[in-house]
C-alpha cells in the first residue's frame, strides 16, 4: 500500500499541474518583475525531485542539466514549457517506483550524505518537496494573475476525494 505521505505528494503534484492548465508557451516564459518564469519553476521542481528522490536517496542523476540550470540560485532562464513538462514527467516517473516502496521505517531512517554530514530522512525530504510545490503553485498563480489570466483554479482542489487524511 502506498504510504499516505506519498499520496499527499501525488495530490500536490496534480494541483501544481492543475494550476498551469491552459497556460501558453509564451506566457510560461514571461518574467514578471524579479520572479522566475513559470516554465523555469517547472524545471526547478523537477530539479528538486531529482536531487532528493533520485540522487540523495538512490544515487542516480539521470538529468545533470537540472543541477546546472534549475538549482536554487541558478541564473534565471525562460525555457520552453513543453520541454520542462517532459523533463518533469521523466523525473517524477523515475522517482515514483521508489516512492511506492516507502514505509514508516524507511521515511524516518537516517540517510547520511557526504555533502551534508548531518544526514536527512526521506520523510523530511518528502515534506520539503510537498511544501516547495505549494510555494511555487501559489507563485505561478500570482504570475498568471499578473499576466491577466482569469478563471484560475482555486486552492485546494478536491483534496477530500483525491487525498483525504489517512492515518498510518
Amino acid at each position: 500500500m502506498t504510504h499516505p505521505l506519498v499520496l499527499q505528494l501525488r495530490f500536490t503534484r496534480s494541483e501544481f499541474r492543475r494550476a498551469l492548465a491552459g497556460l501558453s508557451e509564451a506566457d510560461a516564459q514571461q518574467r514578471v518583475g524579479a520572479l522566475n518564469s513559470i516554465s523555469w519553476n517547472v524545471g526547478h521542481l523537477a530539479w528538486q525531485e531529482q536531487r532528493y528522490f533520485l540522487f540523495r536517496l538512490q544515487g542516480q542523476l539521470p538529468l545533470p542539466m537540472l543541477q546546472e540550470k534549475f538549482c536554487y540560485g541558478c541564473p534565471a532562464l525562460t525555457p520552453p514549457l513543453a520541454e520542462m513538462w517532459a523533463v518533469w514527467e521523466a523525473v517524477t516517473s523515475a522517482a515514483d517506483p521508489y516512492l511506492d516502496t516507502l514505509t514508516n521505517d524507511l521515511l524516518v531512517a537516517d540517510h547520511p550524505f557526504d555533502q551534508d554530514p548531518r544526514g536527512f530522512t526521506a520523510g523530511n525530504l518528502m515534506q520539503r518537496v510537498i511544501y516547495h510545490y505549494w510555494y511555487h503553485t501559489g507563485e505561478n498563480l500570482a504570475i498568471r494573475q499578473a499576466l491577466g489570466h482569469t478563471d484560475l483554479p482555486e486552492f485546494v482542489g478536491a483534496i477530500d476525494e483525491e487525498a483525504p487524511y489517512v492515518p498510518h
